[in-house]
């Protein structure tokens, strides 16, 4: 359930209401796939302060197996953090795998050991049930982009399929469980299997196979085909983006919940993000420059360090350089989702979209002008 505290076009600001209190939206969800987020500790965690932090079933279940995870009193328990988690189900990674799909449920390939393993819809509510988080996602069917309309209506009915199943396993008290709407870029297809997920019945709804491949204007077409069709009192997910144009975006087309590993990717190879955009650390430029890596950016590396020491931690090879610049890019990220809250309750959402446009845009024309020019080529 979500309580919409306030609105902004089809923007809201909320609070999504669990059986651990609550946690506000907009929100990103920092990625910690195997019960930590890469090269952040649980005392980071608490730094940073997350909404909630995501996990994954396919990753704990083989290692190190979630009934190890239940012994040790659940996520919170085991990793020693106490705030919100979210797992989601496996289906991502293991329709990435060697994989053999049928209507009952997926035989894949483990990544750890080579070994055969088989994940159905029940088995991932299980699974996730003895993980212990406060909110399950019910297994889908993801299908790369681009794909033919056949293999995506396919992949949406079994979704359908499989989440009526996961409802009715799902036992466990205190924990919600989500369900994923597939369809692809096809608007009709998103707006089909969006209000037959709803007709289901779930504590929450994600927008599931996108940011797999297509193209920005196709995810944003996707998007407001599906969101009409949800419940206006559950949280809304949108899986797997990061971007901050693009998360702002889709902010102000009523998406309430966002997850990627964007920030923490980019931060072990030395990209921080920025007011500016993203700057690269390891560059020449950054070895003699005093200055923090976001002048705007209140986060305890900014306000320490230099870029010169951290272009100099990567130089040496010095693991706490990917730590550091991790924790600041998701301490930038989560203050630009605050920023959004903020504009939504204030009604000034399109003039943070607006700045934020501006600088990643351009960015992104920069890149593209720096990948087409040739050898011998003037530059500027």
């Amino acid at each position: 359930m979500i309580e919409v505290e306030a609105r902004d076009g089809a923007a809201r600001a909320g609070k999504v209401v669990t059986a651990r209190g609550c946690f506000s939206t907009p929100c990103f969800m920092p990625v910690g796939s195997r019960g930590v987020v890469r090269l952040l500790s649980a005392a980071d965690l608490e730094t940073l302060a997350p909404e909630v932090v995501l996990a994954n079933t396919y990753h704990l279940m083989l290692r190190p197996g979630a009934e190890v995870v239940a012994a040790m009193g659940g996520l919170h328990g085991f990793t020693g953090w106490a705030g919100h988690f979210l797992t989601d189900s496996g289906g991502y990674q293991v329709m990435s795998l060697p994989c053999a799909v049928d209507d009952q449920g997926v035989t894949f390939r483990s990544s750890y050991d080579g070994s055969w393993q088989r994940l159905t819809p029940e088995g991932a509510v299980a699974v996730q049930e003895l993980l212990g988080a406060d909110v399950q996602m019910a297994l889908d069917v993801c299908t790369e982009l681009p794909a033919s309309r056949g293999a995506l209506e396919l992949a949406g009915e079994r979704t359908i399929a499989w989440a009526e199943r996961a409802r009715g396993a799902h036992h466990r008290s205190g924990q919600q469980l989500f369900g994923i709407v597939q369809g692809g870029s096809e608007p009709d297809l998103r707006e089909k299997y969006a209000r037959r997920m709803a007709e289901i019945g779930f504590d929450g709804y994600a927008i599931g196979g996108l940011s797999v491949g297509e193209t920005r204007p196709e995810l944003m077409m996707a998007l407001a085909a599906t969101l009409p069709h949800l419940p206006e009192d559950r949280p809304r997910y949108l899986m797997g983006v990061g971007d901050p144009a693009t998360v702002l975006a889709a902010v102000a087309l009523g998406v309430d919940m966002f997850d990627c590993v964007l920030p923490t990717r980019l931060a072990r190879h030395g990209t921080a993000l920025t007011s500016l955009g993203k700057l690269a650390v390891k560059a020449a430029a950054c070895s003699t420059d005093s200055s923090p890596l976001d002048p705007s950016c209140p986060c305890p590396v900014c306000q320490r360090h230099s870029r010169a020491y951290l272009r100099h931690l990567f130089n040496v090879k010095e693991p706490s350089a990917g730590r550091l610049v991790s924790l600041h890019n998701l301490m930038w990220l989560e203050g630009l989702m605050a920023r959004a809250r903020r504009s939504v309750l204030d009604g000034r959402l399109s003039e943070l979209r607006e700045q934020v446009e501006l600088v990643w845009s351009r960015q992104a024309r920069e890149a593209v002008r720096l990948r087409s020019w040739g050898p011998g080529e003037p530059l500027g």
